[in-house]
């Protein structure tokens, strides 16, 4: 009895008891204290703001870059932006919007979503892995091409204007019985090739100036001056991409556009043939046509974008811990 006693005492002792996973195992936390679902709406509000934002500025790109049946004569921004106004009225500047409220939503949820479990497996807990940044992006931006290209089609095509058609699903009904459902696709191919390096180099130049920026003085980093890291690292993150990339984003409009108020149609989705098409026309400038106004949409967009991201997702963290004291 003495003996059982003893034994019993010692199984008591504190350091012998079995220590409960229950508070440290939650499979549902993705990382960064995040559930999954909660990556998808901080992405989803995220790119919704962003591209709402911005958009008068991408209807001053989408004319700049769609190329008509006559000899272009360069046009600069305040030309085409005075055009718009002229012929078609301040609300020209916003047609396509609700297109792009359908797809933007949808798009970057998924597109954040996919970059943070990428970036998650592939960077092994290291946080200056470049490498797994870039490739992380390109995973995020070819799923979310997948959603969003049709949205984007129909809201260049609207951005075009000149009553070519009444709104979205008119424009989806024409197309869909004029062209078939693969013209909601045809610029899909081009998309991926433009955004992937664009993804590449815009996570890895955000990720990599969020970094230096936090180091300058990291104790010195309050709520408001983190906002400021993430405008800046975001807005330095998307001039850059835009800039490299501007022209597959020519083509991609291009494609996007044809047969719409006189725009070129072409008799394939090649991307060499596009490119054949615009230096034969238009000379080798016209693969430049609209970088201004793409930088000057990608770079705020990004710290619009980046921003609103890391404060939604600060917000569910903050939710989360209090659940958890809870």
């Amino acid at each position: 009895m003495a003996t059982e006693a003893s034994t019993a005492s010692k199984f008591q002792e504190p350091e012998l008891r079995p220590v409960s996973q229950t508070p440290d195992f939650r499979p549902e936390i993705a990382h960064d204290g995040l559930r999954f679902w909660q990556f998808m709406v901080a992405g989803s509000i995220a790119g919704s703001v962003e591209h709402m934002a911005m958009f008068p500025v991408d209807t001053v790109k989408t004319h700049m870059q769609a190329l008509r049946p006559c000899p272009l004569k360069p046009v600069g921004i305040r030309q085409a932006f005075r055009s718009i106004i002229q012929k078609e009225g301040p609300s020209a500047l916003y047609r396509g919007i609700w297109a792009m409220g359908l797809g933007a939503g949808p798009a970057h949820a998924v597109y954040f979503s996919f970059y943070e479990v990428s970036k998650k497996y592939l960077s092994g807990g290291d946080p200056n892995n470049s490498a797994a940044h870039a490739i992380s992006g390109v995973f995020a931006t070819v799923s979310s091409d997948a959603v969003f290209t049709p949205m984007d089609m129909v809201k260049q095509r609207l951005q075009m204007g000149e009553g070519t058609y009444k709104g979205v699903w008119d424009c989806v009904k024409r197309v869909m019985r004029e062209e078939g459902i693969g013209a909601f696709y045809a610029s899909y191919r081009t998309t991926v090739l433009m955004n992937a390096p664009f993804t590449a180099v815009h996570f890895a130049t955000y990720e990599a100036a969020k970094k230096a920026l936090m180091e300058v003085s990291p104790e010195r980093v309050s709520d408001e001056e983190g906002w400021l890291v993430h405008a800046t690292a975001g807005a330095a993150a998307g001039g850059l991409a835009a800039a490299v990339t501007t022209p597959l984003d020519v083509v991609k409009t291009q494609l996007q556009c044809q047969g719409v108020c006189g725009c070129d149609r072409f008799t394939s989705s090649s991307i060499s043939d596009v490119l054949r098409t615009i230096v034969k026309k238009d000379g080798y400038r016209g693969l430049l046509r609209g970088w201004l106004p793409r930088m000057l949409f990608h770079a705020p967009a990004a710290a619009i974008c980046w921003s609103t991201y890391e404060g939604v997702k600060s917000f569910f963290q903050d939710l989360n811990g209090d659940s958890n004291t809870a």
